[in-house]
């Protein structure tokens, strides 16, 4: 087996609703493909070549707290730190600083984790 390319990231959500406004209203997500409605349905984003599916909780798809977790990277970190503060974002871990970048893990409504990443230009830190 030979893996060729990551699908897609998928969570699952207990509120398709609710994790819209989070994924559209707070981060900033442009909708792409829809399937059925706020009780049962399935969202997509496309962000550069890749997609995260937000999903409502079924047989198949079961939320997790401590489950998968996408990273993405931004272009202002400390301007996306604020803008997550000030919409009341839960941060599971607090902004940090690596040799090769600077990150911070926020929690969507259902726990789900996002790294909210920053590469340091080459020669930095």
């Amino acid at each position: 087996m030979k893996i060729l390319e990551f699908a897609f990231v998928g969570y699952t959500v207990t509120n398709l609703k609710r994790a819209r406004d989070f994924y559209e209203g707070i981060m900033g997500f442009k909708p792409a493909t829809s399937w059925g409605n706020d009780e049962s349905g399935w969202q997509e984003y496309e962000v550069g070549p890749h997609t995260l599916a937000v999903v409502t909780e079924n047989e198949a798809w079961k939320p997790s707290k401590n489950g998968t977790a996408v990273a993405l990277e931004v272009d202002d970190f400390d301007a996306s730190v604020a803008h997550l503060k000030a919409n009341g974002v839960e941060f599971i871990f607090e902004p940090s600083e690596s040799s090769v970048c600077r990150s911070v893990i926020i929690a969507d409504p259902d726990g789900n984790r996002i790294n909210i990443h920053k590469r340091h230009e080459k020669g930095e830190c």
